[in-house]
C-alpha cells in the first residue's frame, strides 16, 4: 500500500499542536488532543444577511460587504428614489435620489461616494447623481442616455459602458471624472442588462444580452483606452450581479435561456471557475464588494426580492480529518 511519506516525501508529523503557519495540502497528528488534522481549502459559501426594506429589481449598487448600498429600482411598472445602506446585518434609509428611476442604472463608488447614473423613469435618462452618505446630488450628464448600462470605478474616475438607448443597443464607453463624462473606447459587443467590475482603467464587463432574447457569456477587459476579450463565462446569463476587479472578479445570478439562476463565477483575469451557487436564484439583482467578500441583494425570480446573501469566498483552513472528509 502507498504510503503518506512515498506520496508527498515525508511522514505525517506527531505535534502536541496544530502549526502556526500551516502549509497548503499539510497533515499532522495532534498527540494532545489524539486527532489527525490537514490544512486545505474550504469551499465558498453564500449565507443569509438582513433583508432590504425595499422588495426591487433593476436597482443600482455600490459598496462592500459591510458597507453596502442600494438606490433606485423598480417594481413594475414604479421605479423608485429610495436609498438603502448596509452595514452588514441591517439596511437602514439613507437619501432619496433627486430623479426616481430603474431598469437598469449604472453605479459605481462606496457607500458614502457613490454613483448612480442612466436608467429609466418616462423615458431614457442620461442624468448622473453622486452620493456622499447622506444626500444625492447632480452630476455632469451622460453625453448618451442609457438604461441597463454597467458601470465600475469610483465617484470621481467612473466608468459607464453598454446600455439601451430606447433606439439601440449601445457599445459606448464614458468616463467620469467627477464633474463631467467623456468618451471611451467602444466595447466589443454591443450589450445591455449585464455587469461590470473593476476601476476606470482596468475595468471587466461580462454577460448580458444583444437582442433581448440571447444570452452572453462573453467577458471584455479595459485598459482605460480600449476592450479586448477576456475569458468568457460558463454560463451565459443576462442581469446577473457583480463585484470585485478585472484580475478577481465575481459573477453571480442572472437569468439564462432555461431559468433564473443563483450560479455564481470568478474570474483570476484570464478565465472564470464555477463556484458555490447562491441560496436564491434571481436576476436584475445589486452586487457589491470583492471576489472574497461579496454581497448580493434585491432582484427577481417568480416575485421580487428583498433577501441579501453574503459571499465568502474560498479560503485555506484547518481541518479535522475523519473517515467522511472528503
Amino acid at each position: 500500500m502507498t504510503t503518506f511519506k512515498e506520496i508527498r516525501g515525508t511522514a505525517v508529523k506527531s505535534l502536541s499542536s496544530d502549526p502556526s503557519n500551516p502549509e497548503s495540502g499539510q497533515l499532522w497528528y495532534n498527540n494532545s488532543i489524539g486527532v489527525l488534522k490537514g490544512y486545505a481549502l474550504s469551499a465558498a459559501v453564500w449565507s443569509a444577511g438582513g433583508n432590504m426594506g425595499l422588495a426591487r429589481n433593476s436597482l443600482g449598487s455600490a459598496g462592500t460587504q459591510t458597507a453596502g448600498l442600494a438606490f433606485g429600482g423598480t417594481v413594475q411598472p414604479t421605479v423608485y428614489a429610495n436609498t438603502e445602506e448596509y452595514d452588514g446585518s441591517t439596511w437602514t434609509s439613507g437619501g432619496n435620489l433627486n430623479t426616481a428611476r430603474g431598469y437598469g442604472l449604472g453605479c459605481a463608488g462606496t457607500q458614502t461616494a457613490g454613483l448612480g447614473f442612466g436608467g429609466y423613469a418616462s423615458g431614457v435618462k442620461n442624468n448622473t447623481e453622486e452620493y456622499d452618505g447622506s444626500t444625492w446630488t447632480n452630476g455632469g450628464n451622460l453625453a448618451t442616455a442609457r438604461q441597463g448600462p454597467a458601470g465600475a470605478g469610483t465617484q470621481t474616475a467612473g466608468l459607464g459602458f453598454g446600455g439601451f438607448t430606447a433606439t439601440a443597443i449601445s457599445n459606448a464607453t464614458e468616463e467620469y471624472d467627477g464633474t463631467s463624462w467623456t468618451g471611451g473606447g467602444n466595447l466589443g459587443t454591443a450589450r445591455y442588462q449585464f455587469s461590470g467590475a473593476g476601476t476606470q482603467t482596468s475595468g471587466l464587463g461580462f454577460g448580458g444580452s444583444t437582442t433581448g432574447g440571447d444570452r452572453l457569456a462573453a467577458t471584455e477587459e479595459y485598459d482605460g483606452t480600449s476592450w479586448t476579450a477576456g475569458g468568457s463565462l460558463n454560463t451565459a446569463v443576462k442581469g446577473p450581479g457583480g463585484d470585485g476587479t478585472q484580475t478577481a472578479g465575481l459573477c453571480f445570478g442572472g437569468i439564462t435561456t432555461v431559468a433564473v439562476t443563483g450560479a455564481t463565477e470568478e474570474y483570476n483575469g484570464t478565465s472564470w471557475t464555477n463556484s458555490t451557487s447562491m441560496a436564491t436564484a434571481r436576476q436584475l439583482l445589486g452586487g457589491a464588494g470583492t471576489q472574497t467578500v461579496g454581497l448580493a441583494f434585491g432582484g427577481s425570480a417568480a416575485t421580487v426580492l428583498a433577501n441579501t446573501e453574503e459571499y465568502t469566498g474560498s479560503f485555506l483552513a484547518t481541518k479535522t480529518i475523519t473517515t467522511s472528509t472528503s
